[in-house]
């Protein structure tokens, strides 16, 4: 691994089978993975939903279960799943994440979880163990939401967290709407909504992501299980003033949306510090976006999480109150609205407890179990099936950055890791 610079199963048991010699193993897996959607220039990747690279993901998700002789299908919304044994008979053990990225993001971000569930059933081959309960491999679609401005897109869809009628409303940038997306790209819009009977059928759902902090760096552990995904939303911030020419206009005659926004995001910051929390200014649009002129619009988008919905509550109304206070002062009309919201998620306590009882069988040491502010498609799931986490060590705690890293050998540890839980929950 380099360093990112940056037909249906039987009913019968499923029986894991022999491994295909022509099998890629995961270095080779992510090799392969690796060029999909990465730019040039910036080595981050733009693996956006419903785009040529989302596509070719998809296409090496098709060939990786194909080469174990897995059954594929791909759901009402999208996501993609990949099969050993029959989706029919219940109580399934489901694996896997996202391919999908945020915009020039890092390589480990979701496909990590995706290699990772294809090289631990190579794994369990190896071990020559023989499933009780179906196995499924899945890949969920726009996780990151960085086209249409929504994350966990599929996961939302599928667990009847996004209506149809939200679902048609979401646009990307160049106006184009969600359901035109699925259309260009070969699918049905008409066909998404919940799929209760598909949830209804899984058993346990884990998914295993790169650490997007450094609590496993600090504890000097591989691997850890996750207990919650703190409290987190997207607000959207619109500042209105007038445009004007920026040689001509007086200072004083100004009604310059940019000074509210500028001191909003500081306000952010300061918010952030007192409640204990984290605030982000990450997005922006103006209007009408000339170098030679004052703007008319100014829209900001801020990212707010927090270890408890209190925290979280005082950050935002601590911005909002900052940003009508500037707003006032400059002449602005300012509007906030919320676009999305995803209240604290405490991962299933029994599963949670099974995956540190499975991973602490051959080692005294107590396996670390620890909180994150990321969202995940776990957590959207989490109210709908019994969900949990596994997280691999990340060295420098960099994400959403072509300088996102694991090492190879932390990697392995993960997918050995991914092994034993499936190990103890499909095969007991």
């Amino acid at each position: 691994m380099t360093h990112p610079e940056g037909a249906r199963g039987t009913a019968r048991p499923a029986t894991a089978g022999p491994q295909s010699p022509a099998t890629p193993d995961f270095t080779a897996m992510w090799r392969d993975l690796q060029p999909i959607g990465r730019d040039k220039d910036t080595r981050g990747y733009r693996r956006y939903a419903w785009t040529a690279a989302d596509a070719d993901c998809k296409v090496w998700f098709k060939e990786q279960a194909e080469n174990r002789g897995l059954t594929l299908e791909v759901d009402r919304n999208g996501n993609q799943w990949a099969w050993l044994g029959d989706p029919e008979a219940g109580d399934a053990v489901v694996t896997g994440s996202h391919l999908d990225s945020v915009p020039d993001g890092g390589a480990f971000d979701g496909p990590l979880g995706v290699v990772s569930s294809f090289a631990a059933l190579d794994e369990l081959r190896r071990r020559g163990v023989e499933f009780t309960k179906p196995l499924a491999i899945t890949n969920f679609g726009d996780e990151e939401g960085a086209r249409f401005g929504l994350a966990c897109v599929g996961s939302r869809l599928t667990g009847g967290h996004l209506t149809r009628e939200q679902a048609f409303a979401l646009k990307d940038g160049d106006g184009v709407s969600l359901p035109q997306a699925m259309e260009r790209a070969g699918y049905d819009p008409e066909a998404i909504g919940p799929d209760p009977e598909r949830l209804a059928r899984i058993g346990a759902f884990i998914e295993l992501h790169v650490e997007q902090g450094r609590a496993l760096d600090l504890s000097g552990d591989a691997v850890g299980v996750a207990s919650s995904i703190w409290p987190h939303g997207r607000w959207r911030f619109d500042f209105r003033g007038e445009a004007n020419h920026a040689g001509t206009t007086r200072l004083v005659d100004r009604r310059d949306p940019m000074l509210s926004y500028a001191e909003t995001v500081l306000a952010a910051r300061r918010e952030a510090e007192l409640a204990g929390s984290v605030a982000t200014f990450g997005k922006i649009s103006v209007e009408p976006n000339g170098v030679n002129a004052i703007p008319s619009l100014v829209r900001g988008w801020l990212d707010s999480r927090a270890a408890d919905q209190d925290a979280l509550d005082q950050t935002v109304t601590g911005i909002e109150k900052a940003a009508r206070e500037y707003a006032e002062k400059h002449g602005i009309d300012v509007s906030l609205t919320r676009e999305s919201f995803t209240p604290v998620v405490e991962f299933d306590h029994a599963l949670r407890d099974e995956l540190t009882r499975i991973l602490g069988t051959d080692t005294d040491l107590a396996v670390p179990v620890l909180g994150t502010g990321a969202g995940h498609d776990a957590g959207i799931l989490a109210s709908s099936i019994p969900t949990a986490m596994l997280f691999v060590r990340n060295p420098t705690g960099v994400s959403h950055s072509p300088a996102e890293f694991a090492a190879e050998d932390d990697c392995l540890a993960g997918v050995r890791a991914l092994a034993d839980v499936l190990e103890g929950l499909a095969c007991t």
